[in-house]
């Protein structure tokens, strides 16, 4: 084993059992079976080597160290070799009911089919090895512990597993590149917003009132039950009325598999600054929906109609809304329905840019969506986006106008953008907008879907703020008792109730703005008063300026070309083994929340 490491000629490779259990197989912790396998090989071209689960399993359980590993252990330094342990034991707690309905998702099986290439049997089993990983996955799900490396040892519906380290290292290339990509861009976001917050004289920012409390009017809930019967949705639409009038209207739009539960608290803090909020439940895609996946009544995460009905749901309960301002005694005269401003998450970010007037743009989901560039792309989100292919017909051009003339701003947190808009689509919007992203965002990457597409942005006054520790799930409020949400592990959400704050923070001076004419609000809409509420568990940078040109001299020349670089071993393998966990968390999660 000594010559082999000796003949391997470089540092990558003297680890690259390590990368294989580090990187690889914590995307696959989630796996079990009456199978168990006893050996573990490692190939790469015609040198092969190998380790048993048996000497793993006591490394994990009893930090013993045989004779088998120590020939890997002298090629670790101790803290290193500590985390395999880590590794091996780290659990999560994923249904084997939502594993089983994501993996037979177009998205889930995308994922195993790339994945298959690298973790294969050792010798050639009449079960292909794709439905080997699926089953698996599905059947390691329902263990006590959580599903763990080891578990996947142990019950690997085979009695051994072979791992072309050829792929290995392809794979945790890209993913060094995903790494390495989006801290030099959040760096660059970070290092500008300073620059714009020291031209912003510090008294104006330490002077402002405080926006975090509640404040001072009084409002009522109703829930509406409206029908659109040419699309046959029912849209049932909590309404958050103030005690003053006529109020400007705030639309919030939830993500996929929640509902507007999750968004109460927004709804409640902008309703006691003078705000009207309305928050419709979206048929198509909240926890309903999910139940229906859950339950195999589709085999799509997201059904490609959703990308229209959802902006239409808002368009049809404005319109209703509309008639009830005329008629209904409630709200008589109460809502002032031209000045309308847009909030949403996720899905509902994609929504609220959407009815800001950003357009679908199908030739960029053409050009995005081959698949040769699908299976290359560890940007998750891309699967979701490229099922708008499906509406790409003349009629959807002839019959749909997404934009909505009555919102005159809009904030999108974690939007899907990238390929569903692309940059003519987004540069079709004209209103002020606000887009959030969160640095360990690995369902809709910041900087994929966040950061370089506010680069693309031509209107003006735009906003992009960065939640530095946040993650796809920490803005999302908590659910009512009855909405039978699943709930999310605590790391895999981050620092929700500050996230939560700084939405509310944020948002009300923006449509206090924009939306309800107030100009003493602008003062709080700058990179000096983020830095004032900024906090050290979840770090908050706000920028109105971004170029393409700098990002491009942070990332590489070009965009599509990022600057080179060795992928660094030891250092940051263990670090990709939880990043690649995180991202088969997020990968079944997002069947959930989206």
């Amino acid at each position: 084993m000594n010559s082999l490491f000796g003949n391997l000629a470089s540092t990558l490779r003297k680890n690259s059992l390590l990368l294989v259990l580090s990187v690889l197989l914590p995307t696959f912790g989630f796996t079990n079976s009456v199978m168990a396998a006893e050996r573990i090989y490692a190939s790469y071209s015609a040198i092969e080597m190998s380790i048993s689960v048996a000497a793993l399993e006591n490394y994990a359980q009893k930090g013993t160290i045989d004779h088998e590993l120590a020939v890997y252990q002298k090629y670790l330094p101790p803290q290193q070799f500590q985390e395999l342990q880590k590794v091996l034991l780290t659990p999560v707690k994923v249904s084997p009911v939502v594993a089983s309905q994501f993996l037979d998702t177009t998205q889930g099986k995308t994922l195993l089919q790339r994945l298959a290439q690298a973790i294969k049997t050792k010798f050639r089993q009449p079960q292909p090895e794709f439905d080997t990983l699926r089953s698996g996955l599905i059947s390691a799900s329902a263990e006590p512990g959580g599903l763990t490396l080891l578990n996947l040892l142990r019950k690997y519906p085979s009695s051994s597993i072979r791992i072309d380290l050829a792929h290995s290292f392809a794979i945790a290339g890209e993913l060094e590149k995903v790494v390495n990509q989006t801290h030099q861009a959040i760096a660059t976001v970070a290092k500008k917003s300073n620059i714009e917050a020291a031209n912003i004289p510090g008294h104006i920012s330490s002077e402002l009132p405080e926006l975090r409390g509640q404040g001072k009017f009084k409002s009522q809930k109703y829930t509406l039950e409206f029908f659109d019967s040419t699309r046959n949705r029912p849209l049932l639409t909590d309404v958050y009325l103030p005690n003053v009038h006529p109020a400007p209207v705030i639309v919030v739009s939830h993500g996929l598999g929640l509902d507007s539960s999750n968004f109460q608290y927004l709804a409640t803090h902008l309703a006691s600054y003078g705000f009207a909020v309305v928050v419709p439940n979206h048929p198509g895609s909240d926890a309903k929906q999910l139940q229906l996946s859950l339950n195999g009544r589709t085999n799509e995460v997201i059904q490609p109609d959703e990308f229209i009905d959802r902006p239409l749901d808002i368009k049809y309960v404005l319109n209703q809304l509309e008639k009830s301002n005329q008629s209904d005694s409630r709200f008589k005269g109460k809502l002032n329905l031209q000045q309308v401003g847009v909030f949403g998450q996720s899905l509902g970010g994609y929504t609220a840019l959407a009815l800001a007037g950003a357009k679908i743009n199908f030739e960029q989901l053409k050009q995005d969506c081959k698949p040769q560039t699908i299976h290359k792309s560890w940007n998750m989100s891309l699967l979701f986006q490229c099922s708008a292919l499906a509406l790409n017909s003349s009629k959807f051009n002839q019959e749909y106008n997404l934009r909505d003339e009555r919102v005159k701003a809009a904030i999108a947190v974690n939007p899907v953008t990238s390929s569903i808009f692309g940059k003519v689509g987004l540069r079709q919007i004209k209103t002020p907008v606000m887009v959030v992203g969160s640095s360990e965002d690995t369902v809709a990457p910041a900087l994929y879907e966040q950061i370089l597409p506010f680069s693309w942005f031509g209107n003006s006054p735009k906003y992009l703020v960065m939640l530095l520790g946040g993650t796809h799930f920490s803005t999302i409020g908590n659910s009512n008792p009855t909405s039978q949400q699943v709930s999310l592990p605590a790391d895999v959400v981050g620092d929700a109730s500050q996230a939560r704050l700084y939405m509310n923070v944020l948002s009300l001076p923006f449509f206090q703005t924009y939306v309800a004419g107030r100009s003493q609000y602008r003062p709080y809409l700058n990179a000096a008063y983020a830095k004032t509420i900024s906090s050290q568990s979840l770090g908050l940078s706000l920028v109105q300026s971004l170029s393409t040109t700098e990002l491009a001299q942070a990332i590489g020349t070009d965009l599509g070309k990022p600057k080179s670089f060795k992928l660094k071993i030891p250092n940051s393998i263990l670090n990709f083994g939880f990043w690649m966990l995180d991202v088969g968390v997020a990968l079944l999660h997002v069947t959930i929340f989206i």
